[in-house]
């Protein structure tokens, strides 16, 4: 999640994005039956939170100086089983520098999903590199990984210069040792949406054996991505990835502030709704599974009081799930009109932001599916569904 210092220039830039929270609310194929979904986790109290701050320190190559990385908060991971164990790489912040810290990405690592042993450095952060004029001194977030047929790891993070959040992309073969590659947007149309605001990638992938293997579709391989509403984008690589527009026959649903008459618009692929729990805001959570009912994307949501589910306090994050076509991945097929999770834990209930549930790694891991989340930008949890 948050970027939050950022969100309000988000709101202000987003000239090809969306009209944020006045874009389209619409009712999408809403389904009650649930019989596509993938539900009944229950959260583990007896572990819960699995992860939570520590004292580890490093040498940041930039300041030069020993940070204690890991100190402020942990949350929003991304889980890779392998090995016949799990591996969290889990968002990190210090105490230093801008308001929420520098986020860097640490390494986990568990037998049973419940109980996680740290890597006392991080794996992944800003560095004197080609890319730290994006990620300094906000640093690098929110991870989502998948893999591909030769077992190459591809890592999508935001990266956060204290201003604007980018998406991009990193590889690795092992987990440890990752190839920035910069900006997943920068070569798409000109370069024209790599200074916009972008974030939460969420690769199409299938969910084999326990790896989370990027899928293709009629070609490519596509992602969801998107913090206001859910867009989508497609790439023959994993690396560089073009951004779906608007058709030219296509119509905005209302004009879009800044919009150019003749400029493009990205196609909304899930749009946020009035009066529901996803009514501020849309984000995806994991990595995107391909099923034989269709894409099965987990999303995570804001409400606001004023616009959305007044049962909910105002800002809670909650989640929920829609079902895509395979054969057209822009196209709706199913979704939830519920919630499957809210925050009513105490440590989901009050953290650096409150009522926070934020959904980002899943994993299938000795037969139960286990998904894990950050718990008021704060610390992780975990639930289980059993087979």
């Amino acid at each position: 999640m948050n970027c939050k210092s950022g969100f309000l220039i988000f709101i202000s830039i987003t000239i090809v994005f969306s009209a944020c929270t006045n874009g389209p609310k619409e009712q999408t194929l809403n389904d009650s039956s649930s019989n596509w979904a993938l539900l009944n986790f229950v959260k583990v109290d007896s572990s819960n939170p699995v992860l939570v701050p520590g004292t580890n320190e490093f040498i940041d190559p930039i300041s030069k100086k020993s940070i204690a990385w890991e100190a402020k908060d942990v949350f929003n991971p991304a889980i890779v089983v392998k090995n016949d164990s799990i591996f969290m790489l889990y968002r990190a912040q210090d105490k230093i520098g801008l308001p929420g810290g520098t986020s860097r990405i640490g390494l986990a690592t568990s037998i049973d999903g419940l109980h996680f042993t740290k890597l006392s450095s991080p794996v992944f952060y800003p560095d004197n590199d080609s890319v730290k004029k994006y990620e300094w001194q906000g640093g690098a977030e929110d991870p989502r990984i998948v893999e591909d047929d030769q077992g190459i790891y591809y890592m999508t993070y935001t990266a956060y210069d204290g201003n604007l959040a980018r998406l991009l992309v990193a590889t690795s073969s092992d987990l440890h040792h990752w190839k920035k590659g910069g900006s997943v947007f920068a070569k798409a149309f000109n370069g024209k949406y790599l200074n916009l605001w972008s974030k939460s990638g969420a690769i199409v992938s299938k969910y084999e054996r326990g790896k989370i293997i990027a899928a293709k579709l009629n070609g490519k391989y596509w992602m969801y991505w998107g913090d206001q509403n859910i867009w989508a984008a497609t790439s023959t690589d994993l690396i560089n990835w073009e951004p779906i527009e608007m058709k030219t026959n296509e119509k905005a649903p209302i004009p879009l502030k800044g919009q150019a008459l003749n400029m493009p618009l990205l196609k909304i692929v899930v749009p946020t709704r009035d009066k529901m729990f996803d009514a501020d805001l849309v984000e995806s959570g994991p990595p995107a599974m391909l099923t034989n009912k269709g894409i099965l994307l987990i999303y995570n949501s804001r409400s606001l009081k004023n616009i959305g589910d007044t049962s909910l306090p105002d800002g809670t994050y909650t989640a929920g799930q829609v079902l895509l076509d395979k054969n057209d991945p822009t196209q709706v097929i199913k979704r939830l009109d519920h919630y499957f999770m809210k925050p009513d834990k105490t440590y989901e209930l009050t953290g650096q932001v409150n009522n926070v549930c934020f959904l980002e790694g899943l994993a299938y891991y000795q037969e139960k599916w286990f998904l894990y989340y950050g718990t008021a930008d704060s610390k992780i949890a975990v639930a289980v569904r059993k087979k």
